[in-house]
């Protein structure tokens, strides 16, 4: 996966004044020519820069082709850049900090390369025009008529003859010079048009180029720390928003294509399905706050006696055991849990708070047993296939015939039944535990774990809880969100699919499919040649890699069922959107969901069930089906945009399928087979090389930290190899696209070359920022780096990144020893 999808969320409470929507402008354009989606009080305005995670549309527009609302912008070129392109770049002491493109159109630079070109005032070119630029013609140069008097024959013959022998030496000479010098020019002439590209002056070229600069930091060394170089801009402008814990480019589109969503789900035509239709019941129900708080905590009371299948309350087993450093955690938890209970009617809080305390000691009870993230990545090792009855002797606390026929009903499970489990010493654990436990307590808990993961469905007294916690959990600071942002993230989680097909008919062109199609057919081709010259690989399992890449299938923008009404509506079926009943709606969900699960069984996976919705920004592996995934949501600005110079669109989109195609080779994926299977299809030989190859990894990425607190460069390795090898396949492959398309057009102002932007278009899609409690967070739960990391992290271990910036040997960003995996 290419960005965390976190299990909870933060929570959004509603405003009691709702706050109006500001103009959802159209969406950034997709990868080919789709409609534009304009709502009402759209101005065309450009998609938004920075983003968020989970909200609403930015109140300041949303501007296409934008990556971060822009700040100051210094034109001053980076240190060591690479021979800047004709007409490019900013000579020395040309800009002025402190202000935008806009106010400095046209910019020193692009006004000195007007000049040169004999253009007194700048005109918006067209991508065809731009081609012209730099071509003058004859009649521009010679003029019509060249009237030279030539003398006669006689008179030429006389004055060549009246010369001395010297001075007839020295005209053939001169004559021989003059030749030899015209050729020279002639050949500098071509080398220089065919090695400098011009210079794109084209609307989008110049609306980039200010989302780039200010997003820069262009007084650092990029030799030294390129993350701040690239984002350092981004960040000064940038801080948390207020309700979130993190913000960044995959957040501000998100926050995009959610606008988007709420103007589709407000705005019902007669044209959608039954299942469109349920999804805007089902948000129409959430924004009904008088009937939600009309009922209070009515329905969870109503449903009490039903339990939901039990877990930790906190996102990691570190927080149980590292009582001293998560102290403020775990008091902020209990007071939630007492809180809540309080919110029930289960009495004083004199006589909740022991009853809660016990819940969180059998919590701890429970951290102490599982196993640390890390210890689970070697899925051989861990996956074990046993019968229902084996499953019985290993765990006899629990009666499981009874209770697997029941989640599965109708299917019958026998003692017979193969079961999957990871893990064995766990469940084992598990089943003494609870065998000591009191049963008055394991109620107790059961009942916690119903309450945690339905209170955000109450009202505005459970909203407040949550948001109190989620304070200490993550560090969000206390603001009143309008309540459609927090309908449409839980309707967009819920029903994704059910509303997919607006989303798409909005937002995603016609062509785009076949476009991402090409971008990625070029990555897995830059792929297979990586694979080709591994030196650590022996041939039999190179000869299967390559054929476990050829069958990795392409699944781009939708499930095709959601396109077909009646195919949509067949899905959805089996699940009823009430009017006005937000909670039971949501309970709905669940139960209907767990059906569609467990009709699953014994059943061929399905490529059409996706894992992620269309309007999700991000994309992934999955090695049980050996496909990679990319929803409609990720195809767009700032990752791909047809206006944009391709070391852009590789940079960006490129690096994100590198990633996923990487991932099938990480430490888990190359566990499984090109058809899915779990098996050893590796040579010993090449398990151990491969081992030794990520070992470099683990050691290089444990020595980075956040605020003290060290990275897991073992919990963290999948990623961290899918990132290092999604940078060098959409690198290899942004060059094979040169070489058969030939240069592209550089961008002004910058001093950068193409092969500089496409490393630069890399690191700007990771801006980001975090509060320091959700920094921690992360690095006890997310299989990710943190973002600075990812940049770093893959940059310093590419060779060709420490050429195009010239980074000098043994600096931060060019150390002696790299590591390489793919």
């Amino acid at each position: 996966m290419f960005l965390r999808r976190k299990g909870g969320r933060e929570p959004l409470p509603a405003c009691k004044r709702e706050a109006p929507l500001p103009d959802p402008h159209p969406t950034p354009r997709p990868l080919g020519r789709g409609r534009r989606l304009r709502v009402p009080g759209d101005s065309g305005g450009r998609s938004p820069g920075a983003a968020g995670e989970g909200a609403g549309a930015a109140r300041a527009g949303l501007r296409p082709r934008r990556w971060c609302e822009a700040g100051p912008s210094p034109t001053a070129g980076p240190p060591r850049p690479e021979p800047r392109a004709r007409g490019g770049g900013d000579p020395a002491g040309s800009g002025r900090r402190g202000r935008t493109m806009r106010s400095l159109w046209p910019p020193r630079p692009v006004a000195a390369a007007l000049s040169a070109l004999g253009m007194s005032t700048y005109k918006r070119a067209t991508l065809d025009e731009e081609d012209l630029v730099d071509s003058l013609s004859e009649s521009d140069v010679y003029p019509n008529h060249l009237q030279v008097n030539f003398r006669g024959p006689r008179n030429g013959q006389r004055c060549w003859a009246a010369r001395t022998p010297v001075e007839k030496r020295l005209v053939v000479l001169v004559a021989l010079l003059a030749a030899a010098l015209v050729a020279c020019l002639a050949v500098l002439g071509i080398q220089y048009q065919t090695r400098t590209p011009s210079v794109c002056l084209s609307e989008a070229c110049i609306s980039v180029t200010s989302s780039i600069l200010s997003s820069m930091d262009p007084t650092v060394d990029p030799c030294q720390d390129f993350f701040t170089y690239a984002c350092g801009g981004w960040i000064k402008s940038n801080p948390v928003p207020d309700g979130h814990s993190r913000w960044g480019t995959f957040s501000n589109l998100w926050e995009h294509n959610q606008a988007i969503i709420k103007h589709l789900l407000e705005n019902s035509t007669a044209s959608v399905s039954e299942a469109e239709r349920k999804a805007q019941v089902y948000y129409r129900a959430c924004m009904n706050e008088t009937r939600i708080e009309e009922l209070k905590a009515k329905p969870l009371m109503e449903l009490i006696e039903k339990v939901d299948q039990s877990g930790l309350g906190l996102p990691s087993r570190d927080y149980y055991l590292n009582k001293t450093e998560n102290e403020k955690v775990l008091t902020g938890y209990l007071n939630y849990m007492v809180q809540l209970g309080k919110l029930l009617g289960g009495g004083a809080e004199d006589t909740i708070r022991p009853q809660m305390q016990q819940i969180l000691d059998f919590e701890t009870a429970l951290a102490n047993i599982t196993i640390p993230q890390e210890k689970r990545r070697d899925e051989e090792l861990i996956y074990h296939k046993v019968t229902a009855a084996e499953l019985q002797t290993l765990a006899p606390a629990i009666n499981w015939l009874p209770f697997l026929n029941t989640i599965f009903y109708p299917v019958e499970i026998n003692e017979s039944e193969p079961i999957v489990i990871y893990d064995k010493e766990y469940l084992s654990k598990v089943s003494t535990l609870i065998n000591s436990t009191d049963k008055c307590l394991l109620n107790n808990y059961m009942i916690w774990n119903l309450v945690r993961k339905t209170s955000s469905f109450l009202d505005q007294r459970f909203q407040d809880a949550d948001e109190k916690f989620m304070e200490v959990m993550y560090g969000t600071k206390k603001t009143c969100l309008p309540r459609w942002k927090f309908c449409v993230s839980d309707t967009e989680n819920t029903l994704g699919f059910a509303l997919g097909p607006m989303f798409v008919k909005a937002t995603f062109a016609e062509d785009s499919k076949n476009i991402a199609s090409e971008i990625i057919l070029e990555i897995k081709k830059a792929f297979e040649e990586s694979l080709s010259t591994l030196k650590w690989m022996d041939e039999d399992t190179r000869k299967s890699a390559k054929e476990k890449a050829d069958a990795i299938y392409n699944m781009i923008g939708y499930p095709n069922f959601i396109m077909d009404p009646k195919e949509l509506d067949k899905v959805f079926n089996d699940y009823t959107a009430v009017p006005d009943l937000y909670f039971e709606n949501a309970m709905r969900f669940f139960n209907f969901s767990w059906r569609v699960t467990a009709d699953q069984l014994r059943k061929a996976p399905n490529r059409d069930q996706w894992s992620m919705t269309p309007p999700m920004v991000n994309a992934y592996y999955s090695p049980t089906k050996n496909e990679i995934v990319f929803p409609a949501g990720i195809l767009q600005a700032p990752f791909y945009t047809r206006s944009s110079p391709n070391a852009l669109n590789f940079g960006g989109i490129g690096v994100v399928v590198g990633h996923e195609l990487t991932h099938a080779f990480d430490d888990q994926g190359r566990e499984y087979d090109k058809d899915g299977n779990l098996r050893p299809w590796w040579k010993n030989s090449s398990v151990e090389a491969f081992k030794q190859q990520t070992a470099c990894m683990v050691e290089q990425y444990g020595n980075y930290s956040v605020n003290g607190e060290p990275v897991n460069g073992r919990h963290t390795l999948g990623e961290n190899i899918a990132d290092n090898g999604g940078l060098k396949a959409a690198y290899r492959a942004y060059q094979n696209w040169v070489k058969k398309n030939g240069a592209e057009q550089t961008l002004p102002t910058l001093g950068l070359t193409n092969n500089q932007l496409f490393f630069l278009s890399f690191a700007q899609v990771w801006c980001s920022v975090r509060t320091p409690e959700s920094s921690h967070e992360g690095l006890i739960t997310d299989p990710h780096s943190p973002s600075r990391f990812r940049v770093i992290g893959s940059i310093s271990n590419s060779k060709e990144f420490s050429e195009h910036f010239h980074c000098p040997p043994g600096s931060p960003m060019n150390p002696h020893h790299k590591c390489e995996v793919w």
